[in-house]
């Protein structure tokens, strides 16, 4: 995996997060505080994740399957919290689901369904960023591999 295309989609997903709302004409003053707490936290953690994957890459080693669906899954959760995130137009919190479905009831429901989808996207980038530093470490030697060493420990009273 590319990290340069870490960055960037984490760069687009973070505006998607704490803006995107305004491309749907339903932008208000909570996109204010979504920005700086979201939109950077998710940006900055894509950026250390992207330097974590041309680490792995420079050390000659390979992208584990982990980090990258843990990813993956972290980015659908990030879609699914832009789509059901609320912000204040007019009187109201509005999120695009409510706008696309018009109803009283999508708008609670996804008032709910995006504390659940930001912590979830979160949290996977998290894991993301674990696991690829452990794609880049080297292997812990076995005991018999230790040069120098063989035999039984010593009893500590001995």
């Amino acid at each position: 995996m590319n990290g340069r295309i870490v960055a960037i989609v984490g760069a687009v997903l973070a505006l998607w997060m704490s803006v995107g709302r305004w491309a749907f004409g339903i932008g208000g003053t909570l996109s204010w505080w979504y920005a700086p707490t979201i939109g950077l936290g998710f940006l900055a953690l894509h950026l250390w994740l992207a330097r974590r994957l041309r680490i792995t890459r420079d050390r000659g080693k390979r992208t584990s399957r982990s980090t990258i669906v843990s990813l993956t899954l972290s980015w659908a959760c990030a879609i699914g919290f832009g789509l059901t995130v609320p912000d204040r137009a007019g009187d109201e919190l509005v999120s695009i689901l409510s706008l696309a479905a018009g109803s009283g009831f999508s708008a609670e429901m996804s008032i709910a369904l995006c504390n659940p989808f930001g912590i979830l996207a979160f949290a996977l980038l998290v894991a993301a960023l674990g696991f690829s530093a452990a794609d880049a470490r080297d292997p812990k030697p076995e005991e018999d591999e230790i040069p120098g060493e063989g035999g039984m420990v010593r009893h500590p009273l001995a």
